[in-house]
């Protein structure tokens, strides 16, 4: 038999969809596992939303809709950038994906040549090197240490440019860390890419996820100058509670959404249409449940993070978004906990697992090998009954 592909067969697996995939299997063998591993809110789906995915289905609406998606949905996503994030797009730079992770693909295919280099910030999510990497791409990594709040500096970024950087890829807030860069250091970064002429990805999916009453700030509301390089990724999964239904969108310039729409229509056309009414629906109806959800988020975060910080042995940042603490196990380091000796953030989400029955991601594959992300995105319940278990873990 011939070889497999060499760009596929490098590829890895999602840790986080692995540890989920582990722990859902422990559930159905009749073990009490809690799971902090996938970054999927609790809450169900808004009425409202679900109901434009019925009317769709009883009314017809179940055709092709062009591969960039439906005209309407379209011009809510731009509509929607325009009144949160203070930047304008037409509906013909808008390009409706199957999740942000799709466009996030189709974004990395319209840029980049094989060989060229593409900055990632570290922490990083998981699909961004591996994305990278099936594109042909090469990921530089620019790790920023929990010192620096996860964040890497303009001095950072600048020094990791060479003559085959192409792309620097931005994730504000971020997962896995809930960092959020302010409007002066999304200046300082934004400035390095327009004297080098790169392009930036700007994932912001988590948006509209801010804590603390805090600013977002979108990169390309930062001037034409840097609007014009930058691939915005949003969707309606995180803020909406929509993970299944899988509509992303990105906002470009026209040259770029078009070549994205292209590529498209060759691999998966458009999303399920039915998918496409209920996010027209998110995006232009009522906002109040994405408050709630957020208020909601941002209590179980207070209570999270004030645990972890009483436990002996591990701490965390409180963050300023998305909903993801990072533990730091550092401390924990050559010492034998449930029967394992933790050398790095592996070890740990493995024995916790196995004898703490607590689902949690090692941040190893998101290029932190000494900590391990817990999203808050469970109920409060989950949350508590999580924590007593860790902190007993740590004591055993």
């Amino acid at each position: 038999m011939k070889e497999l592909s060499k760009v596929a067969s490098q590829v890895q697996a999602s840790t986080t969809l692995a540890v989920d995939a582990l722990a859902k299997q422990m559930k159905a063998d009749g073990l009490d596992v809690i799971g902090f591993g996938t970054g999927e809110p609790d809450f169900d789906t808004p009425e409202n939303i679900k109901e434009a995915a019925i009317k769709a289905i009883r009314s017809g609406e179940t055709k092709y809709t062009p591969a960039a998606g439906l005209v309407p949905l379209r011009k809510a996503a731009a509509q929607r950038l325009k009144a949160d994030c203070g930047v304008d797009y037409a509906e013909n730079q808008i390009v409706i994906a199957s999740g942000a992770k799709h466009n996030i693909f189709a974004a990395l295919m319209a840029l980049i040549n094989p060989g060229d280099e593409v900055i990632v910030p570290a922490p990083y999510w998981v699909t961004y090197t591996e994305a990278i990497k099936m594109a042909g791409g090469v990921p530089v990594v620019v790790y920023a240490d929990e010192k620096a709040g996860f964040k890497i500096t303009a001095a950072q970024l600048e020094k990791a440019v060479t003559d085959k950087t192409k792309l620097f890829i931005l994730n504000n807030p971020s997962n896995p860390t809930g960092m959020l860069y302010n409007r002066e250091e999304l200046r300082s970064l934004a400035d390095v890419c327009v004297r080098h002429d790169l392009y930036i990805i700007s994932d912001e999916i988590y948006y509209r996820l801010v804590y603390d009453n805090g600013e977002f700030v979108s990169v390309a509301a930062l001037g034409e100058a840097v609007k014009e390089r930058t691939i915005i990724v949003n969707g309606v999964s995180k803020s909406y509670a929509m993970t299944g239904w899988r509509i992303g969108f990105t906002a470009s310039s026209k040259e770029i959404a078009t070549v994205m729409a292209n590529y498209l229509s060759h691999s998966t056309s458009a999303p399920s249409t039915i998918s496409q009414y209920a996010a027209l629906e998110a995006l232009n109806g009522p906002q109040d449940t994405v408050d709630h959800m957020r208020d909601v988020f941002q209590e179980r975060r207070d209570y999270i993070v004030g645990r972890v910080n009483a436990m002996e042995g591990v701490s965390c940042l409180s963050p300023e978004g998305a909903f993801y603490i990072m533990l730091n196990i550092s401390k924990l380091k050559g010492k034998t906990l449930g029967g394992r000796v933790i050398n790095n953030g592996d070890d740990f989400s493995l024995a916790f697992l196995e004898k703490g029955l607590v689902a949690a991601v090692s941040c190893v594959g998101f290029g932190a090998p000494d900590f391990v992300r817990f999203t808050y995105a469970t109920s409060m319940e989950n949350i508590k009954e999580g924590m007593d278990r860790l902190e007993k873990f740590l004591k055993s």
